[in-house]
């Protein structure tokens, strides 16, 4: 764990999350600043700022858990379409430098950029929708 990382300090405990899956090595929770309706984060609990330096395992274990969360999404949200997505590096606009996936549902007409800015989201609507996608995981 590194001290100075929202995403260590949320697998720690220490800051809140609207959490929707979690096992020994991985953790899924809501984006606070959805690109749309059911954007989750999927990250591994073992700290890796990007692909370069995540070890297999806690990379098997975090693409396992985003594919269980991209099924719940699917069911829940019912996009048009659904993006993968992890970036590295300020090229690629990592905004936190923690290995994490992005599920991120998508639909026709949002014009989402690759690089799409930060807006807020509604925190009740999102813990919500975090509740519902719990259920579709269990």
């Amino acid at each position: 764990m590194t001290q100075d990382c929202i995403f260590c300090r949320i697998v720690a405990g220490e800051v809140p999350s609207f959490t929707i899956a979690e096992d020994a090595h991985s953790l899924a929770f809501m984006d606070i600043n959805p690109a749309n309706t059911g954007h989750v984060l999927v990250v591994p609990k073992e700290h890796a700022a990007n692909i370069f330096e995540v070890s297999p395992s806690a990379l098997a274990a975090t693409a396992s858990t985003a594919q269980r969360v991209a099924k719940a999404v699917q069911e829940v949200v019912a996009p048009a379409g659904l993006n993968l997505l992890q970036a590295n590096g300020p090229g690629a606009a990592q905004s936190v430098q923690h290995f994490h996936l992005h599920v991120l549902p998508r639909r026709f007409g949002d014009d989402l950029p690759m690089n799409w800015p930060l807006r807020p989201g509604d925190r009740d609507a999102i813990a919500a929708l975090a509740e519902r996608l719990k259920a579709a995981l269990a």
